[in-house]
């Protein structure tokens, strides 16, 4: 349900919903971007978070009244994200060693065995809440609370494309190497980006991921398919 509608500059509305972040309040975002996503209204670009959404619009076509009474008109409400037909990505992950070299580090912390670490991570329905800062990053909701973990106090200046880590109550996959602070638990032989590919980016907001523990002979298999192009990219139906 739509909580305020508010002016951002002059060619955009920033319109948020419950004060909350959770996957029913993600759901109503990505309802209202689906409902609003026709051609012919004046929106020209549309960016949803956890729980906003920052419609851009050519204020010859349309203005800030006029797109207001269309938001309110296709105010969502309650979705039951629940309910909803799930798009799992399997994604495969070696977890620990090289590749996951905090994990080590974290049963200390969290006072569990990797295997159990690795168990919890793996066994959990992930849904996109939203694309992050880098091309491909995903930002996944649902970590269970007993694997949460702070991100490094110092950032590494380079984190390996692939990785797989862990910042506070998210978990999520760097898409190419770059500077990052979260705890590296593992490594997928998947790229998330691929300027390359038809579909630049693997997935997309509003889809779910599953991580599928392998082995350090499986991923070298996997990576080389991805890399010759002959990996069948799998889902699964939550």
């Amino acid at each position: 349900m739509i909580s305020t509608i508010s002016p951002s500059g002059d060619r955009a509305i920033t319109v948020e919903f419950e004060n909350e972040i959770n996957e029913e309040v993600n759901a109503e975002v990505y309802a209202l971007q689906e409902s609003l996503d026709y051609p012919g209204n004046g929106i020209v670009e549309m960016v949803p978070t956890f729980r906003s959404l920052l419609i851009f619009y050519d204020p010859n076509l349309t203005g800030y009244h006029r797109l207001t009474k269309l938001i309110r008109m296709n105010d969502p409400g309650r979705v039951s994200a629940a309910n909803a037909k799930k798009k799992v990505l399997i994604v495969p992950c070696l977890y620990g060693g090289e590749s996951g070299e905090d994990l080590a580090g974290l049963t200390r912390e969290l006072q569990l065995s990797e295997s159990e670490i690795i168990r919890l991570h793996s066994e959990t329905t992930y849904r996109i809440y939203m694309m992050g800062f880098l091309p491909g990053f995903v930002y996944l909701g649902g970590l269970n609370k007993k694997i949460w973990a702070p991100r490094l106090k110092t950032p590494r200046t380079l984190i390996p494309e692939g990785s797989v880590g862990i910042g506070g109550n998210q978990t999520g996959v760097y898409p190419i190497g770059s500077p990052g602070g979260w705890r590296l638990i593992g490594r997928t032989p998947l790229k998330f980006y691929d300027p390359n590919r038809k579909n630049a980016i693997l997935c997309k907001a509003g889809e779910y991921i599953k991580f599928q523990p392998v082995s350090e002979r499986e991923y070298i298999k996997i990576r080389s398919d991805v890399e010759a192009d002959t990996w069948k990219i799998e889902y699964a139906e939550g």
